[in-house]
């Protein structure tokens, strides 16, 4: 498969993930009903904490500095943080306790009753993902998932849940940035009009 024919197959997938995910009306009902939450939350000065691994820390960190920069014009920030960014935090904790427990300890030391977690992970199985939502429903925070298809671990522990209709991570992952920049423009404007 020569560049041309491999661009055109993952652009093609990507459509295919895209296109499934605007014919479910729960996934948009979902999109608007966290919208919503995190608007009050942010009203009531409330943060929203975002967590996972690999390229769902990077996408988690992505989110987290659209909202608390901004998005697409200049406005107040919003508290808004992604849980992996302290690593002195993340390296001694994974050192002295377990990498499962570096998002559930960083949720202990500064989440809240009221807050909201939105955990990326595609499988839904990632253990520290996993142990932050639990631990975070136990505080009283809201938990949104973002995952893949497959039944997961994840399912269990989110009040709220996007489940990308495709097992491939590529394509889970590129939907849920285009999943999470519609969040922030519609908290953006809604908030900020």
């Amino acid at each position: 498969m020569n560049t041309k024919e491999l661009f055109l197959k993952n652009i093609n997938e990507s459509i295919a993930v895209k296109q499934s995910l605007i014919e479910q009306q729960d996934i948009l009902n979902s999109i608007d009903t966290i919208s919503d939450l995190i608007i009050k939350a942010f009203e009531l000065k409330q943060q929203l904490m975002l967590c996972g691994n690999g390229g769902s820390a990077a996408d988690s960190q992505h989110l987290a500095a659209e909202f608390s920069g901004r998005y697409y014009f200049d406005r107040p920030p919003l508290k808004a943080i992604a849980l992996h960014t302290d690593t002195s935090f993340l390296t001694a904790v994974a050192n002295d306790f377990s990498f499962d427990d570096v998002y559930s300890r960083m949720i202990e030391a500064i989440g809240a009753k009221g807050d909201i977690l939105i955990g990326l992970s595609t499988s839904g199985n990632s253990k520290n993902v996993v142990n932050a939502m639990s631990h975070a429903k136990e505080k009283g925070i809201i938990t949104v998932g973002f995952t893949g298809q497959a039944i997961s671990q994840m399912d269990n522990y989110c009040d709220y849940l996007i489940k990308v209709p495709s097992i491939d991570t590529a394509r889970i992952q590129e939907s849920h940035m285009i999943i999470g920049h519609t969040i922030c423009e519609i908290v953006e404007k809604q908030m900020f009009s």
